[in-house]
C-alpha cells in the first residue's frame, strides 16, 4: 500500500527558498535538478522505511538527495497507522547536526 506523502509547512518553505536560491525560473538545468527532488521526495510514498533513521532522532529519517558537495537531507516521519510520510525540512547536507530543541520545532 502506497503512503501518503505531506510536506509540512517547514519544509513548503524550504522548497520555495531552494527553488529560488539556484534560480531555477532562470535556468532548465537547475528546474531539471529541483524537479528531479521533487520526484525523489515523492518516491518516499513506496518503501519509506528504506532510508535510515537520521542521527539527532530515531523516530526521524533522512533521505539524501544529490551529489557532493550538493547534498541535501530531506528529513522526514513515517506515520504507519496513517500510512503518511511527514516531509518536515530540506536542509543542506553540510549543515551541522539538529540540536535537541530544534527537533521540536518540527
Amino acid at each position: 500500500m502506497a503512503y501518503l506523502v505531506k510536506l509540512m509547512p517547514r519544509a513548503q518553505r524550504d522548497l520555495e527558498d531552494l527553488f529560488e536560491t539556484i534560480h531555477a525560473t532562470d535556468s532548465q538545468t537547475a528546474l531539471h535538478w529541483f524537479r528531479a527532488l521533487e520526484r525523489s521526495i515523492l518516491s518516499l510514498e513506496k518503501l519509506p522505511q528504506r532510508c535510515p533513521v537520521t542521527p539527532e532522532s530515531s523516530s526521524l529519517r533522512h533521505l539524501l538527495y544529490g551529489k557532493r558537495p550538493h547534498v541535501y537531507r530531506i528529513i522526514y516521519r513515517v506515520r504507519e497507522r496513517a500510512k503518511e510520510v511527514e516531509i518536515l525540512h530540506i536542509r543542506h547536507g553540510a549543515r551541522d547536526r539538529f540540536r535537541e530543541p530544534d527537533l521540536g520545532a518540527l
